[in-house]
């Protein structure tokens, strides 16, 4: 049953007077008090939605009519809750037939429209998996994201790339296991370098028999299944056997497969018996920030951990923000049959109803408090303490980082978002442009954008026209906001030389070394940057409204390049009328040196320069190589994806079955371009029409 509207029709939006919140709250009360009297007592999900009917927040509940009702007053609710009723114009209903259910819809919705009053997660990636691909009479072993529609063994979720890659090694150490592509298995005439140094036992060219590859096979599927002792105690006794038996070059083969398999258990952190599949969430807060350390234990082994930084207002308890995490988590995610937690959650038996439902099986939810169990989640604890404390350090740094360069670069306010844009190409082919985002936590990743040059009046290896390509639809959908020359902040620095100002040299490198201590001198990377800054003052709603939301409009421009790309920067802003981006062009010194860049402003007839051992250059030298990284990324992807083009694709119907047979028949798509009709017509499947159609299309062509 779903409800939308009590009327048939909506509410309409009233209409806040900016100088009136109390009148503002009283309004969004009056709008969810007109459901009332229509909602049911039964369990389902409500989704709050404002002027603009965006979903701005997503609920449960055991009771739609009581819960509901709880936001038809004011007093009571703390600033957050106070301003998302202020904000509610509209509400939505589906009602369910369980709480169970009700979790489980809610978290869907929660992921499908991030609304910005609950608890987020923000890193949503997929996990990798070990699959043993048995599509091939020798199993491959290899990583593997996504849908499981390869015929083979699955194992893991495992926590990280890095944790997949590790394991895989020492299978291939302990078990020779090939890790080839089956194009290279197929067609490979002699061992690789792999066989070479005892990492493959090369079934390719029949080194060692399928039959006896498949034990090996089978062996490895054991011991990714928890059956470490066994296999251990089978390779003593075989090296044992080959011994007595005078075979030492056997002997030797299992003695080393069984260091293999000694190094990869001394390897794990945890090892926990009685626990054989399991994750283990602890949420630790400090300083307005909450991280969730996520650690993953199957077949008995820890196969690793990840912590997270959900979105969460900083009024929210512990307990409330794991409760919503943890639905999230698991909602396009396998859940064990064992779940360990670090605080008793408002929702555990919803919870533990609502996974196992989704799971299929029963699953069992705990926060122990004493014995092996009760260590796991200590020892999550501890690292998610310390992982929040590196991040809570990382924030500062990159604060102090932001307040200098707007103190060396003359800004009004502190930027919280700063866009460096490039350009790469190689004599004008394959040319891309690229966008970084960086602000209050970092590299903002999942905001970086690429641009593929499209303009056909672009001459090859024109940087300013792909510059001015790349910004025009860049900023073309940016609203203008005038500020007058008058009131824009002059630079504060002197043109004719290095800045001298309230940062000292000495100052500098001591702010260096704070920054560089414990943490390197490098942004805090993807993974890490899911937090919100948090406020001073837990009265100034403002100021957490802001701290909430990350700004789609930069206040800082770089663009990589001297006067001439700063000039083309400030012609496409003048032309789309934005005047309050401050930009700034970023150009090598003299022989290109790194730590002599001069930095090119509107208005100033001298370029800015920093003090060498400034922080504050070493972090705009750190934005600029990450454009110019990220820039060169994407124009080798676009080169290698040219590259694996064949012009027979571009032929009228050419498909695959005649692409094949054409290139078998002449060996290439240059030697097909160069055959003659006859020649063509004498390919399987070409006929007279046909021949004449591929002729055509390569000698008529300029």
């Amino acid at each position: 049953m779903s409800i939308e509207d009590p009327n048939g029709d909506a509410p309409p939006a009233p209409v806040p007077a900016p100088d009136a919140p109390a009148a503002a709250a009283i309004a969004g009360v009056d709008v969810i008090a007109g459901y009332l009297k229509h909602l049911p007592s039964s369990p389902g999900v409500y989704r709050m939605l404002d002027s603009a009917g965006d979903v701005i927040y997503v609920g449960k509940a055991r009771s739609l009519k009581a819960r509901v009702s709880n936001y038809a007053r004011i007093g009571g609710h703390t600033n957050h809750i106070v301003r998302m009723i202020t904000s509610t114009a509209a509400m939505e209903f589906v009602t369910v037939r369980t709480e169970a259910e009700a979790l489980l819809l809610e978290a869907n919705l929660i992921k499908r429209f991030r609304p910005r009053y609950n608890v987020l997660m923000r890193d949503d990636k997929s996990f990798p998996y070990i699959l043993i691909a048995r599509d091939q009479p020798a199993p491959q072993v290899m990583k593997h994201r996504g849908a499981r529609g390869r015929k083979g063994d699955y194992f893991g979720p495992f926590a990280s790339a890095g944790a997949v890659n590790r394991t895989i090694t020492m299978l291939q150490r302990a078990f020779l296991l090939r890790t080839c592509t089956d194009s290279v298995y197929e067609s490979r005439t002699r061992p690789c370098l792999l066989h070479q140094i005892k990492r493959c036992s090369a079934p390719c060219t029949g080194e060692i028999a399928l039959d006896d590859y498949a034990k090996t096979v089978d062996e490895a599927v054991r011991f990714l299944r928890g059956e470490s002792q066994s296999v251990r105690e089978m390779y003593q006794q075989l090296m044992t056997d080959a011994a007595e038996k005078l075979e030492f070059e056997e002997a030797a083969k299992f003695r080393n497969r069984l260091w293999a398999l000694a190094h990869v258990t001394a390897d794990q952190a945890i090892n926990p018996e009685g626990v054989e599949e399991a994750d283990v969430f602890a949420a630790y807060q400090d300083g307005g920030q909450t991280c969730i350390q996520v650690f993953f234990f199957r077949t008995g082994q820890n196969w690793g951990n990840r912590a997270y930084y959900p979105k969460a207002d900083r009024a929210l308890p512990v307990e409330e923000v794991l409760d919503s995490f943890i639905a999230q988590f698991y909602d396009d995610k396998p859940v064990p049959r064992l779940i360990l937690l670090s605080h008793d959650v408002p929702s555990l038996g919803v919870l533990a109803e609502a996974l196992s439902i989704n799971a299929e099986r029963k699953v069992d939810i705990r926060v122990p408090s004493r014995g092996t169990k009760s260590g796991l989640v200590e020892h999550a604890l501890t690292n998610a303490r310390e992982a929040l404390g590196r991040k809570l350090a990382e924030s500062s740094s990159q604060s102090r980082l932001l307040e200098g360069v707007a103190e060396r670069f003359g800004l009004s306010k502190v930027p919280r978002r700063i866009e460096v844009f490039d350009n790469s190409h190689i004599s004008g082919t394959n040319a891309v442009g690229a966008m970084i985002v960086a602000g209050p936590e970092g590299f903002v990743k999942g905001q970086y954008r690429k641009f593929n040059i499209k303009d056909p009046d672009t001459e090859p290896g024109d940087d300013y026209a792909m510059m001015r390509e790349v910004l025009t639809r860049r900023f073309k959908k940016i609203e203008p906001v005038v500020i007058p020359d008058a009131e824009r902040p002059a630079p504060l620095r002197d043109a004719a030389g290095p800045l001298s100002g309230s940062a000292s040299r000495e100052q500098g490198l001591e702010a260096l070394k704070e920054e560089s201590a414990g943490h390197g001198s490098r942004l805090p990377q993807e993974g890490s940057s899911g937090m919100t800054m948090s406020c001073e003052d837990d009265g100034d709603d403002d100021a957490q409204q802001l701290a909430e939301e990350f700004p789609s409009r930069p206040d800082i421009v770089f663009v990589d390049g001297g006067l001439g790309q700063l000039s083309v920067a400030r012609e496409v802003m003048a032309a789309l009328g934005i005047t309050d981006i401050q930009l700034i062009g970023v150009a090598k010194g003299p022989d290109r040196d790194a730590g002599r860049e001069h930095f090119h402003m509107p208005g100033r007839d001298r370029p800015i320069m920093l003090e060498a051992k400034d922080p504050v250059l070493y972090f705009v030298q750190r934005l600029r190589d990450e454009a110019h990284r990220f820039a060169i990324g994407t124009h080798r992807a676009k080169r290698s994806k040219a590259l694996g083009v064949n012009r027979l694709d571009e032929v009228d119907g050419i498909g695959p079955t005649r692409k094949r047979a054409l290139l078998t028949h002449f060996g290439s798509a240059k030697a097909v371009s160069r055959a003659g009709i006859e020649d063509l017509k004498a390919v399987a499947g070409i006929s007279a029409e046909m021949a004449q159609k591929i002729y055509d299309f390569f000698h008529d062509r300029p």
